[in-house]
């Protein structure tokens, strides 16, 4: 029970099953750590087809023996980026946290699957490839090497996995590759232990290598003759010894088409797959060589089809043959025979394996992070076992020892960062077996290579002997003549037995010694078939160096691959078979229950279940379990760790059920758990009915909702209608039809027109273009809408600019488009006068005085005679222009004595009265530069009535000119012309020579030489 808040009890009962409600997802928070707990919820969620539960991080997967339609494409995509625990226990879950975690941490990792033949190792090590696979970008360069990883596959299933009696398809080799990952997708395989007794040797019921059965049966014919193949498997010694060469459940045919495909998506070339189909028919030809005694009694090979055979697929093969066998009897022949085939066909698997790496090779030369895939055999105990039983037993004792090494420093390390206290677990150290079997000099592999190559009459029985001797009182070997009376009735005289972690095998002695391999593998590095000459050549040269024992070669390879694991971080896989029948749904529960003691399950768990059972994070425990107090319910604002301490001083925890951590919250017992997880879920109902209740409230708004939107869209589409029928009949005379149509026109006219109404009286251009029913309406509102703008303007005009307007409509009409200066004039305002009466000199006032002035402007008066610039004054009177220098009047200019005005079109400032010379005293024309010369000029025509003002237009002349009149009968000009700089100055001609600027984009004129 958890002790609510407000003091009351809440009754809570059940487990922690809210995600799945089958069993326990995780056996850590089982209530008992005992082995009958562990099975009850595995079979209970085995029934259900869950057939993934963990032990905290490791996955336990049990083999149903049906397809399950739990790993397609959506399914991977649910658990790509989730949160280990957060969905149900699935291999995708771990393979995906295994990735993030690699990437997080920039670190390699690895992943063990073991368990017995036939528990789903190799399916379990697909689906986590496959799920790399589909995780991977979409490039051509991935796309290639995702495939020939993935089609690495079915090539070493042919070559590697054989039909057993536990399984239709086991892998008869140990396999560990790395998925190496950085900018691009790589991968790298170690093969360990290949069984090659399986190619000279099958027990009843059991079958050779896939790939044997697939040539015969699915090869070509040209295929078949070229190699001397028949089309019947049971014509092959080294394939009937089972008795099961063909098979319902296996299809060669299909099987090898695979094959052939998949050897060309990695790459192996046309040539290495005819050498390579070779060495298979080499060895089903030599699986039929048969031996004749000769007149000694030694074997003879002569007149031997098979043998002939041999030598068309890998020539020199018979010869070497030949050379070894001789003097053999044929007891000896047989097993050199058999022996070649074994080293044939192995050193071949790993040629095979070697392609294989070169086509996944990733060949970006920058750091690679690697997740390791180790789909090795699980514990095997036979009714005889054999070497191959001994080298997988020994493995999975360094694997089981490396398993156990692991898990504790895990836990340990995770104890001590988090400032918990360890609490030391008992568990069982097979460090003595290993020692057993790989201690140097006094273990059994150390005596086994002694005996294989000490000379003399060494026998098996010999090397029974020197284990009795080297280790007859070490407790974990026995044989038949140590052991007790009881004992000895189990143990023949050829047998030892050891007592490994996961129980007692007995082991026959029997054909461990192989001293006629290495002899026999010299004399194959001269073969003409390249596969056999390239994985026999280093015999010869090795051939002065003691032979390595296959004990030995595998017991180094396995020490290499332990220090390789040691270095990432380990993953666990245990596969479980779940009957010896293959049949689906069926859990036999004693053999289940002796596979989870030699995997070493019950160990894992209580490992992981020291001390405390559950730990999470305080923000995923806060996040979860916050809407049950009140305290950080809906949002908890301080820290996370804060949080979680208030919510179990609210539900009451006892300070023995948990420990606070740096970063997690550590739980002693699952019931407190459950418990917290029964409260979470009276919560949750509590909410649930509250969203119901708002849901339906929710609903019966939105059905409101969409009644209204039905209404509106009625009425809409009643009016679509009609705007359509408007539409079409737009033409026509008002009608019903289209009234409400050419409404709608002459509205949104309206109120595009109002939008974009004219700014200024001068904008002529952007009235809108009105449709056709609104042309009279719109001309008519134009009118109105330019005479109220010309009224509002007209109306705002003060008096003054009034007159100056006027004046400007006057220059405008006299120098529009005549003279180049004008447009920079318009903006100009024009002045009442230039010179103040305080400027003017007293005296020509009072010369003046019967005369008002009207206007006064300062000038620059040029001489009759060489045009001198004099600087004077203008002034302006009722009646007469009068030139003033200083105090004195210098010329009096009626207005009834002028000519004409003249002015060039350049843009000087030059200005020539013409005056009327009645004798030949009297002066003539007046030539003077006048900066206001435009407001002078208009004054002059406005007040005085003087309207005859010239402009000379002839523009594009070289030379413009004006001709003054100097005096009575004498005359002069004034020249006008463009130049870069403005000049007035008497030319040579005598002329008065004023040069200006052009106007803009006007080209100067060309000076005449």
């Amino acid at each position: 029970t958890v002790r609510h808040g407000d003091g009351g009890l809440l009754n809570m009962e059940g487990a922690l099953v809210a995600r799945d409600k089958v069993g326990i997802q995780d056996f850590v928070l089982l209530d008992e750590t005992t082995e009958t707990a562990f099975m009850e919820n595995l079979k209970k969620r085995f029934d259900k087809d869950l057939i993934y539960t963990y032990i905290g991080a490791l996955v336990v997967s049990v083999n149903p023996y049906k397809d399950l339609d739990i790993y397609n494409s959506n399914q991977m995509d649910l658990y790509m980026g989730v949160n280990f625990f957060e969905l149900p226990p699935h291999i995708f879950a771990l393979a995906d946290t295994v990735y993030h975690a690699m990437m997080l941490e920039l670190n390699n990792h690895f992943i063990l699957i073991s368990g017995e033949s036939g528990a789903g190792k190799t399916e379990a090590s697909k689906k986590i490839l496959q799920y790399y696979a589909a995780c991977s970008p979409e490039t051509d360069l991935l796309t290639s090497v995702r495939d020939k990883m993935l089609m690495s596959n079915p090539v070493l299933e042919a070559f590697g996995n054989a039909k057993t009696l536990k399984n239709d398809n086991s892998s008869r080799f140990g396999k560990y590759m790395d998925i190496q990952f950085n900018k691009a997708l790589g991968g790298h395989i170690l093969n360990y232990l290949l069984e090659k007794s399986r190619v000279v040797h099958q027990n009843h019921g059991e079958r050779n290598f896939h790939i044997f059965y697939q040539l015969v049966e699915g090869g070509e014919e040209d295929l078949l003759h070229q190699l001397g193949l028949e089309r019947d498997c049971l014509y092959y010694n080294y394939l009937t010894q089972g008795e099961c060469a063909i098979m319902s459940s296996i299809n060669d045919k299909n099987d090898w088409k695979t094959v052939k495909n998949a050897l060309k998506v990695i790459e192996v070339s046309e040539s290495d797959r005819t050498d390579l189909f070779g060495v298979v028919a080499s060895v089903l030809h030599l699986g039929n060589v048969e031996f004749d005694p000769d007149s000694r009694g030694n074997a003879s090979l002569d007149n031997n089809t098979e043998l002939r055979w041999v030598s068309t697929v890998s020539p020199r093969t018979s010869r070497s043959i030949c050379l070894v066998l001789s003097p053999f009897n044929i007891d000896h022949a047989i097993y050199v025979r058999d022996a070649l085939a074994k080293a044939m066909y192995g050193r071949t698997f790993t040629w095979l394996v070697r392609q294989i790496n070169e086509s996944m090779e990733n060949k970006d030369d920058t750091m690679k992070m690697v997740i390791g895939l180790l789909d090795i055999y699980g514990f095997e105990v036979f009714y005889v076992n054999s070497f191959e039983q001994f080298c997988i037993n020994y493995c999975n004792e360094k694997l089981q020892q490396l398993f156990i090494q692991l898990t504790l420093k895990s836990e340990q390390e995770e104890y001590e960062a988090e400032g918990i206290e360890w609490e030391a677990v008992q568990f069982f150290n097979n460090k003595i077996i290993c020692d057993l079997v790989e201690e140097r000099h006094r273990g059994i592999i150390s005596i086994l290579d002694e005996e294989c190559l000490r000379p003399g009459d060494a026998t098996d029985l010999t090397f029974l002997e020197r284990l009795e001797e080297k280790m007859g009182d070490h407790p974990h070997f026995v044989t038949h003549r140590l052991a007790d009376i009881t004992t000895r009735k189990t143990l023949d005289r050829g047998d030892f037995r050891l007592l490994h972690y996961a129980g007692e095998v007995t082991y026959c002695v029997v054909g461990k010694r192989d001293r006629h391999t290495q002899h026999t593998e010299r004399l194959m590095g001269q073969s003409k078939n390249a596969i056999v000459r390239e994985v026999f050549c280093n015999a010869d040269a090795d051939s002065r160096r003691r032979p390595e024992t296959v004990a030995t070669q595998f017991k180094s390879s396995l020490l290499k691959l332990t220090e390789s694991l040691l270095a990432k971080d380990a993953w666990y896989v245990r596969c479980l078979k779940s009957n010896e029948s293959k049949k689906p749904g069926v859990l036999d529960e004693a053999l289940v229950r002796h596979q989870v003691k030699y995997l070493g399950l019950m160990e894992h768990l209580r490992v992981r279940r020291a001390g405390f059972a559950y730990r999470r994070r305080y923000e995923v425990f806060l996040q979860r379990y916050k809407a049950l107090c009140p305290a950080t319910w809906p949002h908890w604002l301080g820290l996370p760790m804060d949080g979680v301490q208030v919510l179990v001083q609210h539900l009451g925890y006892m300070p023995y059920e948990y420990k606070m951590g740096r970063t997690k919250i550590f739980i002693r017992h699952p019931k407190t758990l459950y418990a917290t997880e029964d409260a979470f879920e009276r919560c949750s109902n509590a909410c649930c009915l509250l969203r119901t209740k708002a849901f339906q409230m929710d609903v019966a708004w939105k059905a409101a909702q969409a009644r209204k939107e039905v209404e509106r869209r009625d009425w809409a589409v009643k009016v679509i209608k009609k705007f359509i029928n408007g539409f079409i009949n737009r033409g026509d005379a008002r009608s019903t039809d289209n009234s409400e149509y050419l409404a709608f026109v002459r509205q949104s006219y309206l109120n595009r027109l109002k939008l974009k109404l004219p700014q200024t009286v001068l904008d002529k251009t952007t009235w809108l273009t009105p449709p056709s029913v609104c042309q009279e309406a719109s001309e008519l509102l134009r009118k109105v809408y330019y005479r109220l703008m010309v009224r509002k303007y007209v109306r705002g005009i003060s008096q003054q600019k009034k007159g100056q307007l006027q004046m400007k409509v006057v220059t405008s009409a006299i120098f529009k488009g005549k003279k180049d200066s004008y447009p920079q004039s318009i903006t100009r305002s024009f002045l009442d006068t230039r010179i103040g009466e305080a400027d003017i000199n007293p005296k020509v006032l009072q010369m003046i005085r019967n005369e008002r002035v009207k206007y006064s402007v300062p000038v620059v008066k040029y001489d009759r005679k060489g045009f001198k610039p004099r600087p004077r004054q203008i002034l302006l009177t009722t009646s007469a222009a009068y030139l003033v220098e200083e105090a004195k009047i210098k010329q009096r200019v009626l207005y009834t004595s002028l000519k004409g005005i003249s002015v060039s079109n350049l843009t000087d400032d030059i200005v020539v009265l013409h005056i009327t010379c009645e004798d030949a005293k009297q002066k003539g024309d007046l030539v003077f530069q006048c900066d206001h010369l435009f407001e002078f000029l208009t004054k002059l025509s406005i007040h005085y009535r003087v309207s005859v003002i010239n402009v000379l237009l002839n523009r594009f002349a070289l030379l413009r000119s004006i001709t003054i009149e100097i005096q009575s009968g004498k005359q002069g000009a004034v020249d006008f012309t463009t130049g870069p700089e403005p000049l007035v100055y008497k030319d040579k001609n005598g002329h008065l020579m004023v040069v200006r600027h052009p106007p803009p984009h006007t080209p100067y004129p060309l000076k005449s030489g």
